[in-house]
């Protein structure tokens, strides 16, 4: 194994990333694999496998990212988690540490929602300046990087399904659904110098044995042995930093002793999620941009989405299980395609997922007590559970903003989400609870329990794609349209949120990406 490579502040030859999840530690891989020096900026610790506890609270404690942030807005998180805007992992590999490992790939119509739904009230659906066709390519080189099982581009063979998955599928086929399915970016089978998966259950903890990919002991690691890659750790990044013509040329950061630094940069890539990316930019604010670095549109943190959510849990005759084996079961995609006769536009995916005791109780009625909520918990070996996952519009009021006066302790102002959401994402949640219920009582549920929606990983927006500097914060390669050497390589990127599960999406993006950069480099334009 090369020893990591260590780069000296003053190196202007560097690329800085800022995150290490899904986007930021593939880019990292993906550059250095092309011959690019890169600096990996990681506000998180540096967890091990080792680090990794089959415990829900235990692990939640130790990787949420859990700085101070405001729920705004009408939605639900200003009662239930006022301080909990997003569930999302601070250390090294970001979310895909906790992420449920589903792999879904867009469809054709998610890139052309303006194009596709028309105008719509309330709404800023905008096409994104790619399509399809040219992402497929780079879905291909993800799912088989990721070990997606069941893919093609992979060759793997699907997970095994557990009783979790048999009770959901035996549901949906009773009422009609035929389009049961289960990516998971988990190996049912080893690969890629990665075991298969053991069926322990606890995904959403960290994978202790690896099977599951995540950037932490894949993209990073790997990144790591070129020589080529340096990762520090616990390094909070405060501002990028610009020349007089407007070009990026360093990051300021606070290091895990709590001195400042400033690394100087030839090109910097934000990946710090649909939250902390857009702070960052707004952070920036200089007198050349006044408004926020990159913002001369004012779309920095506008168009916040985290998907149209909702969540159920089914009490069955006989016990399920579902805790057992991997955490997702059955992903029911038949409501997923086109179909505006619902009375909503977009579509959502049904997805089986397994929730342990802790979590259920937690999540089944914030704060409650009761008979009602003791009678639910006494028959928790008898549950299913489903989260409806549907696309989230883009609004301009959904945002990400700087609190005027409180701050956190980097002394940065604390970011306020604000959240609001239209009346078409409530339809698609209604849609999708009456249809689990139908699922449900098709193989004799007896009782349905609708829960309040949870904190989700699924930030997107916020430094969205566009044709036009106008519209959006980046171009077609995620480039900033203000400023040539900055790149946007996670979620915040994202025009539309699709109904599709987000991580296989921002790892396509990063490999396209990474090809881009390089290229530009070699030719001097960056």
């Amino acid at each position: 194994m090369a020893q990591q490579a260590k780069f000296a502040l003053h190196d202007d030859s560097v690329v800085v990333i800022v995150g290490s999840g899904a986007g930021g530690g593939t880019l990292a891989n993906e550059l250095a694999q092309r011959g690019v020096k890169c600096v990996v900026l990681e506000a998180g610790k540096h967890y091990t496998q080792e680090d990794f506890e089959n415990d829900e609270w235990a692990m939640f404690n130790k990787i949420s990212w859990l700085d101070k942030r405001i729920s705004a807005g009408g939605w639900h998180h200003t009662q239930t988690y006022p301080n909990l805007p997003a569930w999302i992992v601070k250390g090294v590999g970001g979310s895909t540490v906790h992420w449920s490992g589903v792999a879904l790939r867009f469809q054709a119509h998610d890139f052309r929602t303006r194009t596709t739904y028309g105008e719509i009230s309330g709404a800023n659906v905008l096409d994104w300046p790619i399509s399809l066709k040219e992402l497929e390519p780079y879905y291909d080189l993800a799912e088989k990087k990721m070990g997606v099982a069941g893919s093609k581009a992979s060759g793997l063979p699907p997970m095994p399904p557990n009783n979790h998955h048999k009770v959901i599928e035996a549901g949906a086929r009773k009422i009609g659904y035929q389009q049961i399915i289960r990516p998971t970016a988990a190996n049912p089978v080893p690969y890629d110098g990665r075991p298969g998966c053991m069926q322990i259950g606890f995904c959403m903890q960290g994978c202790k044995i690896g099977a599951k990919w995540s950037t932490l002991y894949t993209e990073v690691p790997r990144a790591q042995e070129t020589g080529r890659v340096e990762l520090r750790s616990q390094c909070m990044v405060l501002q990028i930093q610009h020349d007089k013509s407007g070009k990026a040329n360093g990051v300021l950061y606070v290091d895990r002793q709590g001195r400042r630094q400033l690394q100087k940069a030839r090109v910097v890539c934000v990946a710090g999620n649909s939250i902390e990316s857009p702070r960052l930019l707004l952070n920036s604010a200089s007198s050349l941009f006044p408004d926020g670095l990159a913002n001369s549109s004012g779309q920095v943190g506008r168009n916040y989405m985290n998907h149209a959510t909702a969540a159920a849990l089914s009490i069955h005759r006989k016990p399920v299980y579902m805790y057992r084996g991997f955490d997702i079961a059955a992903v029911i995609a038949d409501e997923v395609a086109l179909n505006t006769r619902r009375g909503f536009v977009g579509g959502y995916y049904l997805e089986g997922l397994a929730l342990h005791l802790p979590y259920t109780a937690a999540f089944m009625r914030p704060g409650g007590w009761g008979r009602d909520f003791t009678s639910a918990i006494d028959m928790y070996d008898h549950m299913s559970c489903v989260w409806v996952c549907g696309e989230d519009l883009a609004r301009e009021q959904n945002n990400i903003t700087l609190h005027g006066a409180e701050k956190d302790q980097y002394g940065l102002p604390v970011p306020i989400v604000t959240k609001t959401y239209h009346e078409n994402d409530e339809k698609i949640a209604a849609h999708g609870l009456v249809q689990w219920r139908k699922v449900s009582e098709a193989v004799g549920a007896t009782r349905v329990i609708d829960m309040p929606a949870y904190p989700a990983s699924h930030n997107l927006g916020t430094n969205r794609m566009s044709a036009h500097a106008r519209d959006g914060v980046v171009n077609r390669w995620g480039q900033a349209h203000d400023v040539k050497n900055l790149f946007i390589s996670d979620g915040s990127q994202f025009t539309s949120s699709s109904a599709a599960n987000p991580t296989l999406t921002i790892v396509a993006l990063a490999i396209r990406q990474a090809e881009h950069i390089a290229g530009a480099m070699q030719r001097r334009e960056l």
